[in-house]
């Protein structure tokens, strides 16, 4: 039986990510920040008989968290980066932080129904001034929070531009760690304009039924946020993405190679932000060397390890 010819290797060095010290940077102000707010919010809501705004801080309170968490990736990653024992390099450590911040999400979403159901069964009075004045400063520290993580989102989009030749699915958004807290911010801004509604609302024209029923709209927000979270993240972790466009990629440039070959096997997994790793093994009855083929793979940027197995056919 004649023995398969293998090459593996990287394009480029084994670390492909070692952290993003301006997002890094930018995520622990506005972690800080948030996390004054959120205390603010929750403290005030409970004081003030607020549902909404209750629920506005809880959100945030899992804002807090999951910056908490992409804060510490950040981390993580840079302080391992060198590390022998991650030999794809650290960036799944802030992937798994995402997929953890969504399990939290979906707990707050459930407290949120919980309290704002039995306000609406058991209505009490609210003080509505107060906390319509928490609720305009907790939307002014979103927008805050939102135009901080947008600065660094643009600073990482023109470092990494050579790593995106080809644009394809999510690759406008290096940082996977910086988009989703960046997103995030922006639900936060959403529930807190929800907030602000319902407490006018109930100022204004004495529906007081409004406080509540946004505190439900606001769980909502959060569990579409975090089964998004949970969905991007979980196909990450499993290695569950072959329907990535870079696979087709790489089937498409088999079938059009000059020296014909039979694709038997395929594997594709993520190791980075864009990058992706791919396994290989092709038969044919041409005297090819693994490498021809991995030279042509690699006009795709984003491969950045492949590894190819070929096996001759008998003739």
């Amino acid at each position: 039986m004649t023995q398969p010819l293998f090459s593996d290797g990287l394009k480029h060095s084994h670390k492909f990510d070692e952290g993003n010290p301006l997002a890094e940077k930018s995520t622990l102000r506005v972690a800080v920040l948030t996390a004054v707010m959120m205390v603010v919010e929750i403290a005030g809501g409970w004081y003030y008989n607020s549902m909404a705004l209750l629920a506005d801080g809880w959100h945030m309170s899992s804002h807090a968290v999951a910056l908490g968490l992409s804060l510490l990736a950040y981390i993580c990653a840079r302080k391992f980066a060198h590390d022998p024992r991650f030999s794809l390099g650290t960036w799944k450590i802030e992937v798994l932080g995402g997929y953890t911040s969504a399990i939290f999400l979906v707990m707050v979403a459930g407290l949120m129904v919980f309290q704002s159901v039995e306000r609406l069964i058991a209505p009490s009075p609210i003080h509505y001034d107060q906390a319509i004045v928490i609720a305009i400063v907790g939307l002014l520290v979103n927008l805050v929070s939102a135009w901080l993580l947008k600065d660094g989102h643009h600073h990482d989009h023109g470092h990494h531009h050579h790593d995106h030749a080809h644009g394809h699915g999510d690759h406008g958004h290096h940082d996977l760690n910086l988009r989703s807290a960046y997103l995030h911010v922006l639900a936060d801004a959403a529930t807190s304009v929800l907030a602000i509604i319902a407490l006018f609302g109930g100022k204004l024209w004495g529906i007081s039924w409004l406080d509540p029923v946004m505190g439900l709209v606001g769980a909502v927000l959060v569990s579409v946020w975090a089964y998004g979270l949970l969905r991007d993240t979980g196909r990450v972790l499993l290695d569950a993405e072959m329907n990535a466009p870079v696979v087709d990629e790489i089937r498409e440039v088999i079938a059009a190679s000059p020296v014909k070959a039979r694709l038997d096997d395929l594997h594709v997994w993520r190791v980075g932000k864009d990058k992706y790793a791919c396994i290989l093994s092709l038969a044919t009855d041409n005297a090819v060397s693994p490498e021809y083929f991995k030279k042509q793979l690699s006009v795709h940027e984003e491969l950045v390890h492949i590894s190819v197995e070929i096996n001759a056919i008998d003739g």
